[in-house]
């Protein structure tokens, strides 16, 4: 990790910089692929799932056999896991959904709102060097929350056109309508304009690569909602002297062995922890199978030593982290400072992967500094608020002539009219 010492905050965008990728050939790409299958539906995605994947598949959706067989599969000891999983992010989320209440602005003039679930949504399953069956959790339950009536599931199978069980497993646990075994660009275009096979739904989720990134936000432009902007993988860990440099080391290494585009930062108040934690990583890095993915993205990283606690947050604020771990003293009145982030740990005994997997929090968060604006998937993402108002005779009576008159100084004279013509009829009778 390259290793700053006070910067000025002038210098904090640039030593911050995420990876980028060139986008100008990926979107060629990726809007070929989203017009076939648009055109072609179920032809196109098994062309695509063939050229791939590696997959040669005359039909994609998961059969009851093979939900049976992935159950077989997997070892208690993971199933258990699962469950305890599914445990925990049910309670959290449960507390997300909101009672009606009803609310009367001034007598007889009442309003109030409901959720609703969205009737048809997909999420997409990542399945390539790691099998993300976490995020069939974190999708799928909130989804089933949130009262969603359909839930497509795509992930991308292996070359014998298989999904890893645990996806399958996960996916019929929280209760997923329909599994397809399609990944990538093609998944997503079949979701968004529907094929012979799979269901048109109205909102996609899921992390992805760049291609799958890319072909949500295109879809998005054309009336498919998606749960936000994505992008590569980030974690930031603030640590004071009362961190353990071989913890903070882990945690870092747990979010680089992500992929190669993905970015960590140790931001410290003292150049010898940074060292101390270098270290650590050197000695845990050995043993990772992943190694060469972690180190590749450790290139994209930086260590950042500050003076002053409020100038850390300062630059924890700016950057907006996907993750943020607070491994300090007086870790509570720290986190209160963080208004730009999308999850955040507290503690030395709070990793990052907990949240990942199982303490009950989503992990499907905003990167890129999208924390700055959008919230983590919840409930609410599953969810459209419906508003109602309900006025009687008197309530109109009382509220009609502030509408007549802000209407007319709008020079919208059938909007008065609407109100008008009903407070004559009340006056005559």
């Amino acid at each position: 990790m390259k290793i700053y010492t006070n910067p000025p905050a002038a210098q904090w965008d640039e030593l911050l910089k995420r990876p980028t990728m060139e986008v100008k050939e990926l979107d060629g790409i990726v809007k070929g692929v989203l017009d076939d299958v648009r055109a072609h539906g179920d032809e196109a995605v098994a062309k695509y799932t063939k050229k791939f994947d590696k997959a040669d598949l005359k039909t994609f959706q998961v059969s009851k056999a093979e939900v049976e067989a992935a159950e077989a599969a997997l070892d208690e000891e993971l199933k258990d896991a699962i469950l305890l999983a599914k445990e925990n992010i049910e309670s959290f989320h449960r507390q997300q959904r909101t009672s009606v209440s009803i609310v009367e602005t001034m007598p007889g003039v009442k309003c109030w709102r409901r959720s609703v679930g969205i009737e048809k949504v997909g999420l997409y399953v990542p399945g390539g060097t790691a099998p993300l069956f976490s995020s069939v959790l974190m999708l799928g339950i909130p989804a089933v929350i949130g009262g969603c009536r359909e839930i497509v599931l795509c992930s991308p199978p292996n070359e014998k056109g298989e999904l890893h069980p645990a996806i399958i497993y996960a996916a019929d646990q929280v209760g997923v309508s329909k599994i397809f075994k399609i990944g990538g660009i093609q998944a997503i275009a079949a979701m968004a304009y529907g094929t012979e096979s799979v269901p048109q739904v109205y909102k996609i989720f899921g992390p992805g690569n760049q291609y799958v990134t890319a072909a949500k936000q295109m879809v998005s432009r054309e009336g498919i909602a998606i749960d936000m902007p994505a992008g590569p993988s980030e974690v930031l860990v603030c640590a004071d002297e009362t961190a353990d440099p071989t913890f903070v080391a882990a945690d870092l290494l747990s979010q680089a062995e992500h992929g190669v585009d993905s970015q960590v930062v140790l931001v410290a108040f003292d150049q010898d922890f940074v060292q101390r934690v270098q270290g650590a990583i050197e000695v845990q890095l050995a043993s990772l199978p992943r190694q060469e993915i972690a180190r590749k993205a450790l290139d994209n990283s930086v260590a950042i030593v500050m003076e002053k606690t409020s100038e850390a947050l300062d630059l924890i604020n700016a950057y907006a982290p996907e993750h943020l771990i607070l491994s300090v003293k007086d870790v509570e009145s720290i986190a209160e400072a963080i208004i730009n982030a999308g999850s955040v740990f507290l503690g030395n005994f709070t990793p990052e992967s907990a949240g990942d997997y199982a303490s009950g929090t989503n992990h499907t968060l905003p990167t890129n500094g999208f924390a700055r604006a959008y919230s983590g998937v919840s409930v609410d993402s599953f969810v459209k608020k419906i508003t109602f108002q309900q006025i009687s005779e008197s309530g109109l009576q009382k509220l009609g002539p502030a509408v007549e008159a802000m209407a007319a100084a709008e020079q919208l004279q059938a909007h008065k009219e609407a109100v008008s013509i009903r407070l004559a009829r009340l006056s005559n009778a």
